[in-house]
Formats: structure tokens, C-alpha cells, sequence
């Protein structure tokens, strides 16, 4: 079978060209046709030698998963559904702005941790992304897009995607390996050149793997914390049970040391009568006290049989002025694209769980 030549960053591109015979900058080469060029056919890489092309073309490949369909929101977010295997399907989001274009990456299909707020989490698990998975959605994100007008201002970029959240379907730190890997191909100069600052992983708290984040490749952190003391977060972010908030906020003080910014980002879900009372913007403050870090509030996306209801606008008022009275930096998430389902939460794609949940889930909802 073709090796497909998304899976690798350019050291293991290098390490396969090697095996092949072939000198080091032959991988850089490529590695730039592919990534930079957005190339796919090894035909059109007009500077590679006419044997190696040949040679690519029966060893190798490049391919990001197959785009079932892709819709545009009223506000010009952008959403693909990618195939990626029978069954199972991601979803992608593209938020474009006046002064940016952050594109919102899935890292796994479905998601095990099982967050009660998140229509990603009813869905169940199936399986990690491969990193040809992961920096696929780029791929076809960054270049498909390149050569259209910005919304409002009508200029037109060769780089419509300067920021990258993994915000999208699973728990990047549960696929650990495969999104490191696919983090050093968007920050290496010879692929899509992004900063440290501009790149963001989003965590729900696994705290051994946010060790090992900071050691290999530190970006900018965000952690959906949507609670401020364990008995809440116990309860609608079950992961909180294994790594309560204290290790938690002792995870974040280390990360730091490695951070390419100085404060952690704090997610905070708004569910109305669940943790948007003023005593609970109270006990964040506490929590957090020794943290440094903003506060990104997000009022809750409804989406069917969900339980939860999105907080009334002065609940969110009062509870943003308490944070921000205590010197807190506190932003409120625009929902961006819920007409197309694709704002925060909203992300379900199409599982095939292994794991089990959804039945167990129905069987105790129906008992």
C-alpha cells in the first residue's frame, strides 16, 4: 500500500526518504510542494528529478480524508464533513474574521470522556486520528480557501488560515502522539510556518499528557474548566474524577514554564441554573488565584435531548462583571455558525461507537 506522505513531519519524511536512497533535501522539497503548495499530484512538483517522481508515484501518496459535504453559515463560517472510514465522519470549522482565520481541527472520532453538555460526547468513541487525519483538515482547509476575498475587507490572502484550535471532535491529549506530530508540520517554517502563539491546544485536564505537551512541543493552552469546584465538575466533566482541580491548577502552573504565553485560557460553558451563578464566578476566582490566565465564556448551543439550557444574557452579564471587577481578563465567545451546526459544542460528525457509551446511555436514560 502507498505510504501516505501526510503522516509524516519532516524528520519522519526525511527518515522514509532516507530508506529510499535519497538525499535530505528531497524530503524538504517535497515536504513544501506538499504543504506550502498544497500539491498533491508528484507529476507537478516540476524541481523534484524526473526518477524520484516516478518513484513517488508507486510508493506513495498524498491524501487527506474525502470532504462528504461542506456548508457556509450566514456569517460566513465554513464547515466540512470528512470521511474517514465506514460509518464515521469528522467535522471542521472555519471561522474567518476582519484580522485572522482560525480554523477549528478535530483530533479523534467521537470523543470517551464524556463531557454532559457536549453533542460530540453523545456520540460515543471510535478511534484517534492519524496525523494524515489531522493536518489533512488543514490541507484542505488552507488551500481550498486560498484566492477568496476576505468578508469585510475584500482583500485576498495566500495564508487564510493564520491560527489553529484543536477545538473540534475528541480530547487532543488523548491522541497524544499523532497531535504532536501534526503540531510540528503547522509550525515548521517549511510547512505552514504558524507560531507557537497562534497554534492552541484545547484540554479538558488530562494532566500527565499535559506534561509531556510542555516538554515536546509547547503552544498556547486552553483548558475546559466549565466549573469551579469538584463536586460540579464531577458531574458534567467526568474526567474531573480521575485528575480533580487541584491537580489540575498545579498542571497549569507547570505548563506555564513552557507556554508561548503567559496565562492559560480558561473554557468556561455557561449552562443556565447549572454553574452560572454569581457564587460561582466567586469560586473561580479563587481557584484560579494562583493561575495566571483569561477567561473565555461560551453560552451554552443547545442541541436535541441535550438537558441543558443556554444562560439568560444578564447571568452572563453579572457573572463576566465579577471576573472582571477581581482584575481577570474575560472574553465571551461569539456563536459563530449555529445555523449550520457549527458553533462550540454542536460538533457531532458521524460515530460509530466501539465504546459502548451510547447504549449505556440510552439503557440507563430508558430504565
Amino acid at each position: 500500500m502507498p505510504q501516505n506522505l501526510l503522516d509524516f513531519d519532516l524528520e519522519g519524511l526525511t527518515a522514509w526518504f532516507t530508506e529510499l536512497g535519497e538525499k535530505p533535501f528531497r524530503a524538504r522539497q517535497v515536504f513544501h510542494w506538499i504543504h506550502q503548495s498544497g500539491v498533491a499530484d508528484f507529476a507537478q512538483m516540476t524541481d523534484i528529478a524526473k526518477g524520484l517522481r516516478e518513484k513517488l508515484q508507486q510508493q506513495a501518496k498524498v491524501a487527506a480524508p474525502e470532504v462528504k459535504y461542506a456548508h457556509t453559515s450566514t456569517d460566513g463560517t465554513r464547515k466540512w464533513l470528512f470521511d474517514v472510514g465506514i460509518a464515521n465522519g469528522i467535522e471542521t470549522v472555519f471561522i474567518p474574521e476582519d484580522d485572522r482565520g482560525t480554523l477549528c481541527i478535530s483530533s479523534q472520532v467521537g470523543c470517551a470522556l464524556e463531557c454532559t453538555f457536549c453533542s460530540t460526547g453523545r456520540q460515543g468513541f471510535n478511534r484517534n486520528l492519524t496525523v494524515a487525519e489531522i493536518i489533512g483538515q488543514l490541507w484542505v482547509a488552507h488551500h481550498g480557501l486560498k484566492g477568496e476575498p476576505n468578508r469585510t475587507t475584500g482583500e485576498i490572502s495566500d495564508r487564510p488560515v493564520t491560527n489553529v484550535v484543536m477545538m473540534g471532535m475528541g480530547e487532543p491529549l488523548a491522541n497524544l502522539e499523532n497531535v504532536v506530530a501534526a503540531l510540528g508540520i503547522m509550525l515548521d517554517d517549511h510547512g505552514y510556518g504558524l507560531s507557537r502563539r497562534r497554534v492552541t491546544v484545547s484540554t479538558s485536564g488530562l494532566v500527565p499528557a499535559m506534561d509531556r505537551l510542555a516538554e515536546r512541543c509547547p503552544v498556547a493552552l486552553a483548558v475546559s474548566l466549565h466549573a469551579p469546584n469538584d463536586a460540579l465538575r464531577n458531574q458534567i466533566v467526568p474526567i474531573n474524577k480521575k485528575y480533580p482541580l487541584v491537580e489540575l491548577m498545579a498542571a497549569c502552573r507547570r505548563y506555564l514554564v513552557h507556554a508561548p504565553r503567559d496565562f492559560i485560557t480558561f473554557e468556561y460553558v455557561m449552562l443556565a441554573g447549572v454553574n452560572d451563578a454569581p457564587e460561582h464566578a466567586r469560586q473561580l476566582i479563587e481557584l484560579t488565584r494562583d493561575v495566571p490566565c483569561k477567561f473565555n465564556l461560551i453560552p451554552f448551543n443547545p442541541f436535541p435531548d441535550s438537558g441543558y439550557e443556554k444562560p439568560h444574557a444578564e447571568a452572563m452579564r453579572v457573572f463576566r462583571e465579577i471576573l472582571q471587577d477581581a482584575g481577570y481578563v474575560v472574553t465571551t465567545r461569539k456563536t459563530r455558525g449555529d445555523d449550520i451546526d457549527a458553533a462550540c459544542g454542536q460538533l457531532a460528525g458521524k460515530v460509530a461507537d466501539k465504546s459502548g457509551r451510547v447504549m449505556k446511555r440510552m439503557q440507563k436514560e430508558t430504565a
